[in-house]
């Protein structure tokens, strides 16, 4: 028997009972598409994952200063980072660094929609805006200018600027009073990636020039300082730079808190492995229970054809192309169901993107070439037992069988 014939017996056999076949090949469907799309759940999640930490700031380093409990008030306000802190930084690490930026807050009390609340005020500078990665929908941002000058300008936060005056090209131009001072307003921001209040901004935020708002502090308090750094591979140097800058210029003992948001990448990445590794051996055993079902189909098809066994030994058919139709069959049952599985678990994520805009949803081909290698695998393991019980009836046995 050539392998074509056992292909076209393999067909027969399957077309005569065609929801039995369609049933057995469905577990191998649901199990190489589940393969598929944890692949991609998991290769999306990262990419998200990435995309979100480098919307809070590319190659970020942030750094605070750390109260300690046995500290008196004068050495604390002495200790906190100060702006000459933050013109040595951009001096002595000129040549690995962007940017940095300084933040100094308060609050200020604001009649809003007719009720009086505390609102979060802000001082930076123009590098605010590159470190963050903040995005300006209405007006301009800080420039060098409105710093050095003192100038009396505020940028909103966009869902303030809506609150007080119905809009955000609405806002700019408007006068507000900050700490009894009449400031314009130049401009609305908000973060291109909500930190969801876990950051020195909230929803209502006012942002002023730095030289501006360290007259309306009582001390001198940079909290945090950020630090943009040129490539990802200079974060850890930076971090570590910028930890002994501020060491060199206070007191000894002073504790500074300077961490940078790889380790919160690390942190997540190593979750979606996690996720990834369970999702992938619920689809393993999901493969593995498909390919059970297909030997147990096998093994109640030779009992079935045990006649037709039987019929094709007594006329030639030698034990191996008995193993070889029967082994056929259960390869194109599993062989079957992994394309379809294949297809359903390509055409989900292509569909997404298709219809929701602006989503990439990343498709691993060796994700696919794994699931069909598998589905290949589990017909060639699974269907050897029924093909070997069938190769080794005695044929004499077999046609008296009823």
């Amino acid at each position: 028997m050539q392998l074509g014939e056992a292909f076209h017996f393999s067909v027969q056999a399957l077309r005569s009972n065609p929801v039995r076949s369609l049933l057995t090949g469905l577990g191998m469907v649901i199990g190489t598409a589940s393969v598929i799309l944890v692949v991609t759940i998991s290769l999306t999640s990262q990419e998200y994952i990435l995309e979100q930490i480098e919307g809070v700031g590319s190659n970020m380093v942030f750094a605070q200063y750390e109260i300690g409990s046995q500290q008196t008030n004068a050495l604390v306000d002495a200790d906190f980072i100060k702006m000459g802190d933050v013109e040595a930084v951009r001096e002595q690490l000129a040549d690995r660094i962007k940017a940095a930026a300084p933040i100094m807050t308060n609050f200020d009390r604001m009649v809003i929609q007719g009720k009086e609340q505390d609102v979060l005020i802000a001082g930076s500078d123009q590098y605010y805006l590159p470190v963050r990665n903040l995005v300006v929908p209405a007006g301009r941002f800080l420039d060098g200018s409105d710093v050095a000058l003192r100038e009396k300008v505020a940028l909103l936060t966009d869902k303030l600027a809506i609150r007080l005056y119905g809009g955000q090209q609405q806002a700019v131009g408007r006068i507000i009073k900050i700490h009894g001072l009449q400031f314009t307003v130049i401009g609305t921001f908000k973060e291109r990636v909500s930190s969801f209040g876990q950051s020195e901004l909230n929803d209502e935020t006012i942002l002023i020039p730095i030289t501006v708002q360290k007259y309306f502090a009582r001390v001198e308090r940079i909290d945090p300082l950020y630090v943009q750094a040129r490539t990802p591979e200079d974060v850890q140097p930076v971090t570590e730079a910028v930890t002994k800058v501020l060491e060199s210029r206070h007191r000894a003992g002073a504790n500074y808190k300077v961490e940078n948001l790889s380790a919160i990448l690390s942190a997540a990445k190593s979750i979606s492995l996690v996720m990834s590794l369970v999702l992938l051996l619920v689809s393993a055993i999901a493969l593995v229970i498909s390919g059970i079902g297909i030997m147990n189909i096998m093994l109640v098809t030779v009992t079935e054809r045990t006649r037709e066994i039987g019929l094709r030994m007594a006329v030639g058919a030698s034990r191996k192309e008995i193993q070889l139709q029967f082994l056929t069959e259960a390869i194109m049952l599993s062989v079957g169901g992994g394309a379809l599985g294949i297809m359903a678990g390509t055409a989900l994520p292509l569909s997404v993107q298709y219809f929701v805009e602006g989503i990439r949803i990343p498709i691993s081909f060796s994700s696919i070439m794994i699931a069909f290698s598998v589905s290949c695998g589990v017909g060639l393991i699974f269907g050897m037992l029924p093909a070997n019980r069938a190769s080794k009836l005695n044929p004499t046995e077999a046609l008296r069988y009823e």
